[in-house]
């Protein structure tokens, strides 16, 4: 991960780029002080999938713990054939 001033990464703007999309994370400052941070896509959607398994596993400890065959006798519950 690298820093960057502002006024660089405006005037560098299509090589940084190329490093983000190449992998890279880059941290743009402004007088010393991070304002942002680049990351590549891939990186957002991996992040985001792992925050949702994160949050699945959380909501599944609160949740009882049901038997299998109770499970499959309740999906075709209220169906009419």
């Amino acid at each position: 991960m690298r820093e960057i001033q502002a006024s660089e990464a405006k005037t560098h703007l299509p090589q940084l780029l190329d490093d983000i999309e190449r992998g890279e994370t880059v941290i743009i400052t402004r007088h010393g002080r991070p304002i942002a941070r680049l990351i590549p896509e891939a990186s957002i959607s991996r992040d985001r999938r792992i925050e949702t398994v994160e949050r699945l596993k959380a909501l599944r400890a609160t949740m009882p713990n049901v038997p299998l065959d109770e499970l499959r006798a309740m999906r075709h519950e209220g169906h009419k054939y």
